[in-house]
């Protein structure tokens, strides 16, 4: 009985191993937002971008970026403070973004990107502070959502409307006048109607 309760007890845990991977599974290739979230307020994503940062995933491997509050945070470990010394080749280096805050004003701050193994799951990430010292901290990459397309270029476009519906008087000029000015689109529809 002590042998089937031990081999019920694997396949449970068999089973329970084979579940969490498929909730883990990587995503389709492309850019997603995601939320970063960590066990202190003093360590985590810029207020400007409301706690997230952007996902990439390329080839299955997930790429996480995301700018902090400041320059005090010179480099991270992808781990436990304990073994970053030891493994310098590992840190990963800071890049220098800019963010603007919802009143227009921008700052220069430190971003990384993160090697990210699973979504949704915490893991270990020690940061070394502009002083010298590491700290432990226990962070997670959730919420991945695909990322908003970027308006194009300032400029005029063209683009194909097509009407649907209504009683088929009614038609529109294709292809239709897009003009983009400082990133908002506004078309140009003409109609026509024998009304």
């Amino acid at each position: 009985a002590a042998s089937s309760a031990a081999s019920s007890a694997a396949s449970s845990e068999a089973a329970s191993s084979a579940a969490s991977v498929v909730e883990t599974a990587a995503l389709p290739d492309g850019v997603y937002t995601a939320a970063f979230e960590t066990d202190s307020s003093m360590f985590h994503a810029n207020e400007a971008n409301d706690g997230k940062g952007t996902l990439t995933v390329k080839d299955g491997q997930m790429t996480f970026h995301v700018s902090l509050v400041s320059k005090k945070i010179v480099n991270l470990y992808v781990g436990m403070a304990a073994d970053a010394e030891a493994h310098e080749g590992d840190w990963l280096q800071p890049t220098t973004d800019t963010v603007t805050y919802s009143d227009g004003t921008s700052d220069e701050v430190y971003g990384f990107d993160i090697p990210v193994e699973a979504l949704d799951e915490d893991f270990q990430l020690a940061i070394l502070g502009a002083k010298g010292k590491w700290y432990d901290h226990t962070v997670r990459v959730a919420n991945a959502q695909p990322a908003a397309a970027e308006a194009p270029a300032d400029g005029t476009y063209t683009c194909d409307v097509t009407l649907e519906g209504g009683s088929g008087r009614a038609t529109v000029e294709s292809p239709a006048a897009l003009t983009v000015a400082d990133g908002k689109m506004t078309a140009t529809i003409v109609w026509s109607s024998s009304n």
